[in-house]
């Protein structure tokens, strides 16, 4: 072996490890340099080639190698740019050796030109191999460092296995799985900005997880031709073994030329969560988080949007001579005149609903960000609830969290008026959230436009409330009602999205009842949310034509597609009529919200009922129709044992107390209670429990489960009670109320079963699970009631152990029942303990006392709980 290395036979001393290629002379950890392939010829001095290989004497004896790196351009044919003969020794102590040279001038961009290029390294007269570089050249603009190749437009996330799946089977998302996800693919399009040439992109794509650790790295090399004005590129990390992707936020960054461009956050969690997140862009002066739904449109896309609304021609016209106005204004800036005024974008919005403000405010978002006067354009909506906390101290967090999560956009405040809800009300802490917002406007940090909407004679009431606001708004558009014209094409283009069409005689009638509501309609008229409504009602009577026949599954598209005259003379278009004026039971109404108040926790739900009954009181005295003012049908969203039953149960006694239900009684029911298993019964256990619930609550427990189809011949029964329900509740409008409750992610599918749902229920209640506080009075008071007495020993350890089980609750945990399940343990315990005592003793003893020793059982181990998750098969005892 040592004779081998006098004579300088290189055979079995390394083997070739990399022949790879880099420009900065910067180190890195590890001993790793800024590798690349693609140079821009005006930020390039050097090319370096570095040629690595293991050492097969490591920890044996020195040696010493002779090598040679030839640089070639082939710009036109082979050309030799240098020769470097080489000698380096190679030391017994390093198992991996480096030999690193490069060619060009130190002067940026006069030696290497536009053109592709490669590097040889030859050991002992063989060629060990070859790496290509190429060097660019974009249209010089002076500035070093400006990225003048490519804007990226977009880039989003999508999951998939090794070899990638067609774009159009791609769903993207927002969040991935941890369980489920194998590769995460990133896709990116460009916009080719370097059209004179063709060029060499290379795009680096790292991820990183939440501790900035190098989860894996993409090359992408992708040649750009001249002719392409917009290139896509994939690039995904991961494995086909689901699992590999921990749950932690991640984020995948996109390198071009050693420059970050952007970066794009994403989660690995439990669940999918469909949607593409905000893209942050790094590759300009101020870094901008794009949004794919706004930074797609130009201003001239954003224009014809707006022209492409049916009615409000005074709006439009408006709207263009605002947009013009900023234009003059930043071109009188661009000539160096001194407008020291900001330009204002704060707007009051004026009209009944249905007018549609909520769209025109999403496209002032998105002018605005066209012309430089937003950085986002999204809009963020909110009302009164979201803005106004129940005690003091809670409005102004609410107001600036609303705000900061507008920054960059619009803060659209829907029905405004109602945080002035009076001159001399003191305590009302809405005056607080105007207080703030005037503040905002006059000397925050910008970057942010306020709409306010509402009824034109409240909001008159809203701006002078406060002698900031007139000021601060400035702009004021009034949204007219719309014609019956208009309003007829409004329900052409709801047909077209609800993928149905009518007959001419249906037509004809939809028609007339526009234009008699139309004739009669009153400040409370939908506009555009009754047509919708109306064509809704239509498309649920031609369902039940279809379903009350049979054979349901022969017919056609267009005749499951088409409604008749007979479906729309069933709409019934009920006008006003005078309700019973029931008075408010002022006794009731007290005991109710008292009862209400006294439940632990809930907070954010107490206020939305305490909210509604303030509404209705203001309602009623102002002599609305609080009943077609208001479905008042209401959802009822959370984990079990959260107390959504008891919740429905005081909100019908509340309702009764408003006046707005004559019994105020609740029917309790389930899918078992409203389908039945044969043809027509459904339609008739339906009906008897509305019927049942007239003048109160129908509740329907896990409501979802209504929406779950077989798959067998004769369809679902469940589908059947969707469609009677929604009959009844629009043909029996505030007789009775529907409050459905379920899962959070089950009664989405509920929901979305049927079009007409969503319109039905205006209000829905979110019931988070409760705190470890929560949990511990939720016990103390089931221990009080059942007449007990915890030790303070025991009632200590009651605490840890409720803490233990929030900690590692899962889907299944039961909040108050397992609560229930823990206290009557615990009770069990004591009078296990009790009974095994001697008569003489037990005399002594006090019977109510809960002692360490009876909740000692609970241990702080997650395999020992009480409540044990649902399984298959039978329980062991």
């Amino acid at each position: 072996m040592l004779e081998n290395i006098e004579n300088n036979n290189y055979v079995g001393k390394y083997k070739f490890r990399e022949l790879k290629v880099y420009s900065s002379t910067e180190w890195l950890a590890d001993n790793n340099k800024k590798y690349r392939q693609v140079f821009d010829r005006y930020e390039t001095s050097y090319i370096y080639a570095e040629f690595s290989f293991y050492n097969k004497y490591f920890d044996i004896d020195d040696w010493e190698i002779d090598i040679e790196l030839k640089c070639f351009s082939v710009k036109k044919g082979k050309k030799e740019i240098c020769s470097l003969p080489l000698k380096r020794k190679v030391s017994k102590f390093d198992n991996i050796s480096y030999i690193r040279e490069g060619w060009g001038n130190k002067r940026e961009g006069t030696f290497w030109k536009k053109g592709n290029y490669y590097w040889e390294v030859w050991v002992d007269g063989e060629k060990i191999s070859t790496k290509y570089f190429y060097i660019e050249e974009a249209d010089y603009n002076g500035i070093a460092g400006e990225n003048k190749y490519m804007d990226i437009l977009y880039a989003k996330l999508y999951e998939g296995p090794y070899d990638d799946i067609p774009e159009a089977d791609r769903v993207y998302y927002k969040c991935f799985s941890g369980d489920e996800t194998r590769y995460i693919y990133c896709e990116i399009l460009l916009k080719n900005l370097n059209i004179s040439k063709s060029w060499q992109c290379e795009l680096f794509i790292k991820f990183y997880n939440n501790a900035k650790e190098l989860k894996g790295q993409v090359i992408r090399l992708q040649k750009i031709d001249k002719k392409d004005d917009e290139v896509k590129i994939t690039a995904g990390w991961g494995s086909n073994v689901k699992g590999s992707w921990r749950n932690d936020k991640y984020t995948a960054e996109i390198i071009f030329m050693d420059k970050q461009v952007a970066v794009l956050p994403f989660e690995v969690d439990d669940d999918f969560v469909e949607g593409i997140n905000p893209l942050t862009i790094a590759n300009s002066p101020n870094p901008k988080l794009y949004n794919p739904e706004i930074d797609n449109y130009t201003l001239d896309d954003v224009m014809d949007k707006l022209n492409s609304l049916i009615g409000l021609n005074h709006i439009k016209q408006k709207v263009k001579d605002h947009a013009k106005y900023i234009q003059f204004l930043q071109l009188r800036k661009d000539k160096g005149f001194d407008e020291s005024d900001e330009i204002n974008i704060h707007s009051v919005f004026i009209g009944n609903p249905g007018t549609g403000n909520t769209t025109v405010a999403g496209m002032m978002g998105m002018l605005y960000k066209k012309m430089g006067l937003l950085s986002k354009g999204h809009v963020h909506e909110v009302d009164r609830v979201d803005l106004v906390g129940e005690y003091i101290g809670q409005t102004a967090p609410k107001v600036k969290e609303a705000i900061e999560k507008a920054r960059g956009g619009v803060l659209f405040i829907d029905e405004a008026y109602a945080l002035a809800r009076s001159n001399d009300d003191t305590k009302d802490f809405g005056r607080e959230v105007i207080e703030i917002l005037v503040k905002e406007m006059s000397n925050g940090k910008g970057d942010m436009a306020v709409i306010v909407a509402g009824y034109p004679k409240e909001m008159k009431h809203f701006l002078d409330s406060n002698p900031g606001l007139k000021s601060r708004f400035r702009i004021n558009y009034e949204f007219p009602d719309y014609l019956p014209q208009e309003l007829i094409q409004i329900g052409e283009k709801a047909c077209s999205e609800k993928g149905i069409s009518m007959t001419e005689a249906a037509q004809g009638k939809i028609n007339n009842y526009i234009v008699e509501a139309y004739r009669n309609r009153d400040k409370s008229f939908g506009n555009a949310r009754f047509i919708h409504n109306l064509i809704e009602e239509a498309k649920v009577n031609l369902g039940l034509r279809i379903m009350n026949k049979k054979a349901q599954k022969t017919y056609t598209k267009e005749e499951l597609s088409v409604v008749e005259i007979d479906d729309v003379l069933n709409i019934k278009i009920i006008p006003n009529k005078t309700i019973p004026h029931i008075p408010i039971d002022e006794n009731l109404l007290k005991e109710s919200l008292l009862e209400l108040d006294k439940l632990i926790g809930m907070n954010k739900v107490k206020t939305q009922i305490h909210e509604m009954v303030n509404l209705v009181r203001y309602y009623r005295i102002t002599n609305k129709n609080v009943l077609h003012s208001f479905y008042l049908h209401t959802i009822f969203i959370g984990n079990p044992g959260t107390g959504k039953t008891t919740v429905a149960r005081i909100l019908a006694k509340i309702y009764k107390a408003l006046g707005i239900l004559e019994k105020g009684h609740m029917v309790e029911t389930d899918r078992q209670g409203l389908v039945a298993g044969f043809v027509g019964q459904t339609a008739i256990k339906t009906a008897e429990k509305i019927d049942e619930a007239i003048g109160g609550v129908l509740f329907i427990d896990e409501a979802y489960s209504l929406s779950n189809h077989t798959g067998g011949a004769h369809g679902d029964f469940g589908d059947e009670a969707i469609q009677i329900l929604l009959k009844r509740m629009e043909d029996q409008r505030g007789k009775f109320f529907v409050f459905v409750a379920g899962y959070t992610d089950n009664m989405e599918v509920f929901i979305k079963a049927n079009p007409g749902l969503a319109s039905r229920f205006d209000k829905t209640l979110k019931f988070e699970d409760y705190n470890p506080e929560d949990l511990n009075q939720i016990a103390l008071q089931m221990v009080h009631e059942e007449n007990y007495v915890l030790e303070d020993e025991a009632k200590e350890h009651l605490a840890k152990y409720l803490e233990f089980i929030y900690q590692f609750r899962d889907k299944y945990f039961g909040n108050a029942r397992s609560v229930r399940q823990v206290v009557q343990e615990i009770i069990k315990n004591q009078n296990l303990r009790l009974a095994a005592l001697p008569t003489e003793e037990l005399l002594n003893q006090i019977s109510n006392i809960i002692e360490y020793k009876d909740v000692e059982t609970l241990k702080l181990d997650k395999n020992a709980f009480v409540f044990n998750r649902k399984t298959i098969g039978f329980k062991n005892n």
